[in-house]
């Protein structure tokens, strides 16, 4: 088997170095060897030792019928989506780790490629090395997921994670993360929540069968968490962890990122530094847990090869995906319930005037107030809590 990677960044050298690696194990459970024959990118790689594949038009990969499995790896939606497309067209097989590229055109690649008897395939997408795609469309075919809720970031797991043990702020944690090459030079996408937000609009446009848009999603990320709120955390018992999660509600969703206070007893709480964890709760299953690296070069190319393999397995054999485009209308956020803990600089008559019956918390800290709150909507939360003077607020898990 022939095959082209599209994109020789981090993700893209990481699949030809695991074919390189377990080369020999591969070709025995794909039964038969896989060799790249191209790699396309805008740069030359010269003293690579992959420097004679590398080629810079992607109608020459287009063009060849020896190529049968294209690897994109290249990020973004375009020019990743006409590329990919392309192949799809003249009856390749894809695989990708591009979560940018599944959530916003996932269910269309999905249609073209059942319509040309071929298959789109990006576990990679979500978890880097976890499987959880694979698991949802497969193993789990027999439950209805009732809730997914994970930690789908590494950057920020790891950030929160310094924060706790140190105590430092975010601004430097941040420059910690970038240094270590776990943030981006531009962090926008981790720090603000917008990555693990297209992941779980992934994740339940698999579970429901019909296009979620990441758009419609209410996104926090973390950039406003404090050394003090962490600190309270410790006094509470809790650790802050940044969850994207997704819940079933009649015939619809609730799905929403944002930093929760978990209780040292929630199995994502010791999910700690790098690593990511998703928890499923199924009807028949009960809860399941998958944990491991989140990122990284190897461990997203292993789900990337994995991916190659099981294509390598079904050739002229379409694996049937349950993803349409008809959009599914999420519920409203503010429709959804959480409990609060709150901090405020607001006397404790207004604040129970504001919320009625509170737990007050101690931490230490002078010149505020620190409590959390029943169980309420969000749109409740809002109106009691524009009664006071609010400092922050996080959700209990």
């Amino acid at each position: 088997m022939k095959i082209a990677v599209m994109g020789y960044g981090t993700i893209g050298s990481g699949v030809v170095e695991v074919l390189r690696i377990n080369h020999e194990k591969i070709a025995r459970r794909a039964g038969e060897e896989v060799e790249v024959k191209y790699i396309l990118d805008l740069r030359d790689f010269p003293g690579d030792p992959m420097e004679d594949k590398i080629v810079h038009d992607y109608k020459i990969i287009v063009e060849d019928p020896e190529i049968g499995i294209v690897v994109e790896t290249m990020g973004g939606v375009e020019p990743a989506y006409t590329f990919v497309k392309a192949m799809l067209e003249a009856g390749k097989q894809v695989a990708t780790s591009n979560k940018n590229l599944v959530a916003a055109k996932g269910a269309g690649l999905i249609a073209i490629a059942r319509e040309h008897g071929v298959n789109f395939q990006f576990e990679a997408s979500v978890g880097g090395g976890i499987p959880i795609i694979r698991p949802l469309n497969k193993c789990l075919t027999a439950d209805e997921i009732e809730e997914i809720s994970g930690i789908l970031n590494g950057t920020t797991n790891y950030m929160l994670t310094k924060m706790t043990d140190e105590g430092a702020d975010f601004d430097a944690v941040l420059k910690d993360a970038q240094e270590k090459g776990y943030a981006e030079k531009d962090p926008t996408a981790d720090i603000k929540g917008y990555d693990p937000c297209r992941k779980i609009a992934i994740l339940t446009s698999l579970v429901c069968g019909k296009q979620v848009d990441f758009e419609d999603i209410y996104c926090e990320g973390i950039t406003e968490i404090t050394p003090t709120d962490i600190q309270y955390a410790k006094a509470m018992g809790r650790s802050v962890k940044l969850l994207a999660s997704s819940r079933k509600e009649g015939d619809s969703y609730s799905c929403m990122v944002a930093p929760f206070l978990l209780p040292d007893s929630h199995p994502l709480c010791g999910v700690n530094d790098v690593f990511n964890g998703i928890f499923v709760h199924g009807n028949v299953l009960g809860d399941a847990m998958f944990y491991g690296s989140g990122a990284g070069k190897l461990p997203t190319a292993s789900a990337v090869v994995a991916d190659v393999v099981d294509m390598v397995k079904h050739q002229h054999t379409n694996i049937y995906i349950d993803w349409k485009p008809e959009k599914m209308e999420l519920i409203d956020y503010k429709e959804s319930t959480n409990a609060f803990f709150v901090r405020t600089s607001s006397k404790k008559q207004d604040i129970e005037n504001a919320f009625g019956a509170v737990s007050y918390i101690e931490a230490g800290v002078a010149g505020e107030t620190a409590f959390t709150t029943e169980i309420m909507t969000e749109k409740e939360f809002e109106e009691k809590s524009a009664q006071i003077e609010l400092i922050n607020r996080i959700r209990l898990g």
